[in-house]
């Protein structure tokens, strides 16, 4: 990777992944600060810089992956270098640029990323969106850095994050429970539970991996296992009923989640 020097400024789970997607990628030990107060045995064990004082470090880019209540303590420590030329690359959740403009300066470069959970096996999606002081070519290192836990889309509009938290930051979720009541009905039906439960998520992992690989739409995809008067259509007539079914329940998830969103980042 070609960064010089990186700051990470928070390591747990989030901050672990991304750490160990850089380190795959030959980001050399020797170019990476931490702070972390409460570090895990595998961090202690990578012989990475680990709370230095930072005085004399300028790093090219500063990761923030801080729990959105530590961001104020967080950014005290750092506020430093605000004065110097370094990028910032927050995925903080609900932290807007504006809390990291009052207290680093109105110039700074800031990049918001929300990844979500499946980066910790290298199989998230990170949606970044830049302030007014990030140029096109920071916004690509910052795609770069995010791109070490799986895919990236940029964003035009940070209150469009918002959304992408009820979407995909939230989605896994989702998912997992479908893959749970996917399985309790299976159980109901007479199913062994283990067998209920691999059988449901190797169809979700199959289905999610065929609508990524397919030049067809996933609405085709689905036409094209709904023999008519079969078992699929007899399924569907419950979920895709126009009063109550699944469309529905997914708007009013992903809205409540929006409106969350919303209200934290509004404090």
């Amino acid at each position: 990777m070609d960064i010089k020097s990186l700051l990470l400024v928070g390591c747990g789970k989030m901050g672990s992944a991304l750490l160990d997607g850089w380190l795959d990628r030959g980001l050399p030990k020797d170019s990476i600060r931490i702070i972390e107060p409460f570090p895990s045995n595998w961090l202690k064990s990578q012989n990475i810089s680990l709370n230095p004082t930072l005085d004399d470090f300028e790093p090219d880019y500063c990761v923030l992956a801080v729990k959105p209540q530590l961001i104020d303590e967080a950014l005290g420590q750092i506020c430093h270098l605000g004065y110097r030329k370094t990028i910032f690359v927050s995925i903080v959740a609900g932290t807007r640029f504006q809390k990291f403009e009052s207290i680093l300066g109105n110039h700074i470069p800031v990049v918001r990323a929300m990844p979500n959970t499946p980066a910790a096996i290298g199989k998230g999606i990170s949606a970044l969106v830049g302030n007014g002081n990030v140029r096109s070519e920071d916004l690509q290192k910052a795609e770069l850095l995010l791109s070490a836990v799986g895919d990236t889309v940029r964003l035009d509009n940070e209150d469009l994050l918002d959304v992408v938290t009820g979407v995909s930051g939230s989605g896994p979720a989702y998912v997992f429970n479908l893959i749970e009541t996917m399985t309790k009905a299976a159980v109901e039906e007479g199913l062994d539970g283990d067998v209920a439960e691999k059988l449901v998520i190797s169809t979700v992992i199959g289905a999610g991996e065929l609508a990524r690989q397919s030049n067809d739409p996933p609405s085709q995809l689905r036409i094209n296992v709904t023999s008519p008067k079969g078992t699929t259509e007899a399924g569907l007539k419950y979920l895709m009923n126009k009063e109550n079914g699944l469309e529905q329940l997914i708007a009013r998830t992903i809205g409540a989640a929006v409106k969350r969103s919303r209200e934290l980042g509004n404090g």
